[in-house]
């Protein structure tokens, strides 16, 4: 009734419940419910980091695949707006292999007689003649590049009509022009296309462009050498050509463009 009346025990009771707290609070297990309630965000959050970790690098993957397939499209689409300027059928082509013996200059692509393709067939890239096919099985065929020592090719400059021979130095970006006289009319710059000649390259198809001109005293012919349009050292598709009427059948071309020559 004292300390009722006049709280002379405030002070003992504030006191025994500041000493007594630390077993009220165990009792509760209020810390243990803190503590495993950080435990749980930590390995939510743990949890949360690898996800997101593992599909960030899923997408970097991807964008490597993009950033390829981007390359490529690029590829097939200047492929195919080389198509409507030979105006012949064309059938698109993927190297598989290459020749690293330095004294051959050869390619294998995914096409083969199932596809129609037949010796001596054209081959080109983007840009110009990259060779003609040499050798062929059901589903591949080896292509012989132009800058191959053992290959030479008809052509004529796109100037004035000069005919000459273009022959392969085994060198990827240097080819050789053997017959040039001294007083021929050939210029550093002028395109060589292929002259129809020989039967098997259709006239008018780009080659290679002249690079140097040397004449020397005594010697009837000019050292002339040119350097190819084809990026040969980059290619990944190619084009195989049929003239328009050819006598060997495109079978399941993937484009095929009959749009006259200009």
């Amino acid at each position: 009734m004292a300390d009722h009346r006049v709280h002379h025990l405030d002070h003992v009771r504030t006191l025994l419940s500041t000493l007594t707290y630390p077993l009220v609070y165990s009792a509760s297990a209020a810390w243990l419910n803190d503590i495993m309630h950080y435990h749980t965000n930590f390995t939510d959050l743990n949890l949360a980091n690898q996800q997101l970790y593992r599909e960030n690098l899923l997408l970097q993957a991807r964008l490597q695949q993009f950033d390829a397939l981007e390359a490529e499209n690029m590829r097939l689409r200047d492929l195919l707006g080389s198509t409507f300027k030979i105006g012949d059928r064309v059938l698109i082509a993927e190297l598989i292999a290459i020749d690293l013996d330095p004294y051959r200059q050869q390619v294998m692509i995914n096409k083969g007689t199932s596809s129609g393709a037949f010796i001596g067939q054209p081959v080109l890239d983007a840009h110009a003649v990259i060779g003609q096919i040499i050798r062929v099985t059901s589903e591949t065929s080896t292509v012989l590049l132009v800058t191959d020592a053992s290959h030479a090719l008809p052509v004529q400059v796109n100037r004035n009509g000069l005919r000459t021979i273009i022959e392969g130095t085994g060198f990827i970006n240097r080819l050789r022009l053997p017959y040039i006289a001294n007083n021929a009319d050939i210029r550093v710059g002028d395109l060589l296309v292929t002259s129809g000649l020989g039967g098997r390259f259709p006239s008018g198809y780009p080659i290679a462009k002249v690079s140097t001109i040397q004449h020397e005293l005594g010697q009837p012919f000019a050292t002339v050498y040119a350097t190819p349009n084809a990026q040969l050292q980059r290619i990944r598709e190619v084009l195989l050509v049929w003239s328009i009427n050819s006598k060997h059948p495109v079978i399941a071309p993937e484009f095929e463009d009959t749009t006259p020559s200009k």
